[in-house]
């Protein structure tokens, strides 16, 4: 079907927009703006380019997406934003292009819900099935794993990572890597709390998974180990079970560019 576009918004002859595609009134789409098929963009939303917007996204409204990176490093390069497919922006959440400096592209991935007055800020990975709860912040050059939740108000420092499975509480403020499964909440600064054992359970791991988890946080966690040691632990307990959930935590550390948060 050919895109349903309201008389009132502003399409750039410079944009390409799919099939099926709803824009509603006092919408500006910029130059270099793709949006896929089926996507729906509620009243007064701004999309500015290079921005590439796969199928079946929607945009409630007054949402800023693509404009430029909030970094005075930035100096007019040409830098994109990449959002994959069925992900839900709801009002006023900003999501900004990459810079030059950062490796040139924002990124996110498919089926994410971004609750109102999110905010993606520059260079930031974002991957699949994550949920940012009103108000949640990334700093620039933040990467997020699959199935992260972050609760309202939560912000994460620039250069974080927070793993696969994470669960980030309200009001906590994220400074250092956050391992994957892990629960943060707040404190006079975030520390873990845990693992996300419920979150686990809802997406299919079972008792004996989740237990070989538990043994690793709290090798690391809990047992007073340095980090060094802690990961010998973790790689000696894969060693013996093979298990993948393991490997992902040691890749996750092996890879570090900031303290763990610990």
């Amino acid at each position: 079907m050919e895109p349903l576009i309201h008389p009132n918004a502003v399409i750039s002859p410079g944009a390409k927009i799919g099939a099926d595609v709803r824009i509603g009134p006092f919408c500006t789409i910029g130059d270099e703006v793709e949006i896929g098929d089926r996507c729906v963009i509620g009243p007064n939303c701004t999309i500015t380019g290079p921005t590439r917007i796969g199928p079946d996204n929607t945009f409630a409204g007054h949402c800023s997406i693509g404009s430029d990176p909030q970094d005075k490093k930035y100096k007019g390069e040409r830098v994109e934003l990449v959002i994959g497919a069925g992900n839900c922006f709801r009002e006023f959440c900003t999501v900004n292009r990459g810079t030059g400096e950062g490796g040139g592209i924002t990124r996110i991935g498919d089926r994410n819900w971004f609750l109102a007055y999110v905010h993606v800020a520059h260079d930031c990975i974002v991957g699949d099935d994550c949920v940012f709860s009103n108000n949640a912040t990334l700093a620039g050059h933040v990467e997020i794993g699959n199935h992260v939740i972050l609760s309202g108000f939560a912000g994460v420092h620039q250069f974080c990572r927070i793993g696969d499975h994470a669960f980030i509480g309200m009001g906590a403020f994220v400074n250092g890597d956050v391992p994957p499964f892990v629960i943060v909440a707040q404190e006079s600064y975030s520390r873990p709390r845990g693992i996300n054992a419920e979150g686990l359970k809802r997406r299919g791991f079972d008792a004996e998974r989740i237990a070989l988890i538990k043994r690793a946080y709290r090798s690391l966690f809990v047992s007073g180990a340095t980090l060094s040691d802690a990961r010998e632990i973790i790689a000696t307990l894969q060693t013996e079970t093979g298990n993948s959930d393991l490997k992902l935590l040691l890749d996750f550390l092996d890879s570090a560019q900031r303290p763990l948060l610990r």
